[in-house]
């Protein structure tokens, strides 16, 4: 590909007068890719790893051979806003301007890769016929042999930049096997900016497109730029080799040893016959990604095509190691303490079929009052044992099955429980999941009016979209799920359901992602039965971490009438009932105030209702802050809830912690 200009041609050359020579546009861009030299890190003096009498630069200077510092200026003449700082950006005799180099020649070879670099920062913001030059001790570089050494100490370096004319685009031609392409469609018209960045973008962006119509060989036979320094024109050609459609073929599995590789192939889901696509090997190489039992995994089209014109499918993989256990304790001065553990397997049976054993205690040393208005001291104990074999319906689907045990004394009951599941999620696409279950449960709940048990069974029904950009700490999309549950309660014959629909929003308001609106609302409903015939556990309750901040869990809603308390003449008003609707939802504003720390001001607010519409004239609010740590695996959360309406069970604030955001 050659640039030429026709009054001026295109060179790295200085004020000196050498000549102007022609440059390949392919060449020069490719420099933007350039990075600087890492420095070696420092050796030191040591006695038993302890460094003495030495400091950070001395350090420097010992692992350079023959150091030699230097001092570097920048001078753009005539100035133009924001390039002197881009400028700055791309070199790196700037940037590494306090670590020594390697000697005279070690600082020479640096000045000329930097002399590149700054050519293609001019060429990135549309100027080709801009000047660098680079001096040192006085004496340009273009001038200097390679073995010129430097006497000075520190050596002086100045860099001096005529930026030239902004270009724009002149004549535009792209064209496919002869063929002319809409170039209009990648914003490559005649009079817009000629920046090279944009130019590539443009290319990158035509191939990638190519390459989705199912054309893996597609190629650029012919680039021509010509820079034309009287106009201010840069008339760019493309000719393309688009090459055909091509089927996928067979698929091929390198790396498995412990799980099947046919097993693999098939959960890759990449049919035989289909057009090739980027985006159905991407798709493959997240479906293996989410069996949990590879470290690595590389889906990828083959070089050329097989005999019979297809084109084969490389996947490579890492195995993780599958079995795996941890365990984690929870202190609180209100709820007690608590430990976890859980053990599992990744591969049972070599087809990344999962099973995982969760067990719990809580609530060790905490002493509250229950429903019926007596203190007491009982552990919460949770276990559940969960088996998952992916590809039972398809690529996309994984069986879920779980066993459960609970016995747990909330706010609001306390409750043993036993329940089996089986159910299918299958994932639509890469946003939207559906989950569907046949759930069978015992229950034995206690409350204020005395004990009862229920035998249920039920479909639980959810349907997820998942359109946000990150799930721990999402900065834009949206997040929704749809809940239903139909259920029959046998001892009764009574039928009911339980609808939730939930929906979170993300809104930055920078392009750094320093300030960020969110917003939740959810709302719920039972149909079919009184409250009494519902399970205390299935009615709607709010209040706590993951409801309405600052009031204690379950505490918001309707409470049992007044009780007088078995031998004595107390009233106990304060146990709530738990409710047939629910409406709430939580507004915060995520403020960076450093790269890792954000200081996070927010509003919750909701309300539980007896009937199939909650009372919206009894919201509860709660308000309070919160702050962040940005961390690689999600941000580490503290929030300081405080009631505005608080009630009988509700302190005067409640701190909340986790990983991730509230919601």
């Amino acid at each position: 590909m050659l640039l030429a200009t026709r009054s001026t041609r295109l060179g790295l050359t200085g004020a000196s007068g050498h000549d102007r020579r022609t440059r390949h546009l392919g060449l020069i861009l490719a420099t933007v890719g350039l990075l600087a030299a890492c420095a070696v890190p420092a050796q030191a003096f040591e006695i038993f790893g302890l460094k003495f009498f030495e400091s950070e630069n001395e350090a420097d200077e010992d692992a350079v051979l023959d150091p030699v510092n230097y001092t570097v200026t920048l001078n753009v003449t005539p100035a133009v806003e924001g390039l002197e700082d881009e400028l700055r950006d791309a070199s790196t005799l700037i940037a590494d301007e306090d670590d020594p180099v390697s000697g005279s020649l070690g600082l020479l070879s640096k000045a000329r890769n930097d002399r590149k670099r700054l050519v293609a920062a001019l060429y990135e913001n549309a100027r080709y016929d801009g000047l660098v030059d680079i001096f040192i001790e006085g004496r340009n570089i273009a001038d200097l042999a390679p073995d010129a050494t430097f006497t000075a100490r520190p050596v002086p370096v100045e860099i001096r930049v005529n930026p030239g004319q902004e270009f724009q685009l002149g004549s535009v031609s792209v064209s496919a096997n002869g063929v002319p392409m809409d170039a209009e469609k990648y914003e490559l018209t005649p009079g817009s900016s000629a920046a090279s960045v944009r130019i590539l973008d443009a290319e990158a962006k035509l191939l990638r497109d190519l390459r989705n119509e199912g054309r893996p060989f597609v190629a650029i036979t012919d680039r021509d730029v010509v820079a034309d320094t009287k106009t201010g024109r840069l008339d760019y050609t493309l000719q393309i080799s688009p090459g055909e459609p091509v089927p996928f073929g067979a698929t091929f599995v390198d790396g498995a040893k412990d799980v099947d590789p046919g097993f693999i192939a098939y959960m890759a889901g990449i049919e035989p016959g289909e057009t090739f696509s980027p985006e159905a090997l991407e798709r493959a190489r997240k479906r293996l990604m989410k069996l949990d039992v590879f470290s690595s995994i590389s889906v990828k089209e083959a070089k050329g095509q097989a005999a019979d014109g297809t084109l084969p499918v490389q996947i490579e993989v890492g195995e993780r190691k599958f079995n795996y256990y941890g365990f984690g304790a929870t202190f609180s001065n209100t709820d007690g303490a608590g430990v976890s553990g859980y053990i599992g397997n990744r591969n049972l049976f070599g087809r990344a079929e999962s099973i995982r054993l969760d067990a719990s205690v809580s609530r060790i040393g905490a002493s509250v009052i229950d429903t019926t208005g007596r203190e007491t001291d009982e552990f919460d104990y949770d276990a559940s044992l969960v088996f998952k074999k992916p590809g039972v319906l398809g690529p996309d689907s994984v069986y879920i099955g779980s066993l459960e045990v609970t016995s747990e004394h909330p706010l609001a009951y306390d409750r043993r429980a036993f329940a089996l599941s089986n159910g299918v999620e299958y994932a639509l696409d890469e946003q939207q999941t559906i989950n569907v279950a046949v759930r069978a449960e015992y229950d034995e709940i206690t409350d204020y009016l005395g004990s009862d048990s229920f035998v249920l069974g039920s479909v639980p029904i959810t349907y997820t979209y998942d359109g946000r950009d990150e799930p721990l700490n999402p900065t834009s999309g949206i997040y929704a799920k749809l809940f239903a549950e139909p259920t029959y309660e046998f001892k009764d014959g009574t039928p009911f359901l339980k609808a939730r629909a939930d929906a979170s929003t993300y809104l930055s308001l920078s392009d750094s992602n320093r300030f960020i609106l969110a917003g939740r609302l959810a709302y719920g409903t039972i149909f079919g039965a009184d409250l009494e015939d519902v399970p205390n556990d299935r009615r709607f309750y709010a209040g706590g971490g993951g409801s309405v901040r600052g009031y204690a869990f379950q505490s918001i809603g309707p409470y049992f009438p007044d009780v007088v308390l078995p031998g004595t003449n107390e009233d106990f008003t304060d146990t709530p009932t738990g409710g047939l609707s629910l409406f709430e939802g939580s507004l915060e504003a995520r403020i960076g105030v450093t790269e890792n720390i954000q200081v996070v001001p927010f509003l919750d607010f909701g309300t539980v209702g007896d009937d199939l519409v909650p009372d919206f004239s009894e919201f509860k609010l709660g308000a309070g802050v919160g702050a962040r740590y940005l961390t690689g695996f999600g941000p580490i959360r503290v929030d300081v809830g405080i009631p505005l309406d608080p009630g009988p069970r509700d302190a005067s604030f409640q701190i909340y912690a986790g990983i991730g955001q509230a919601f």
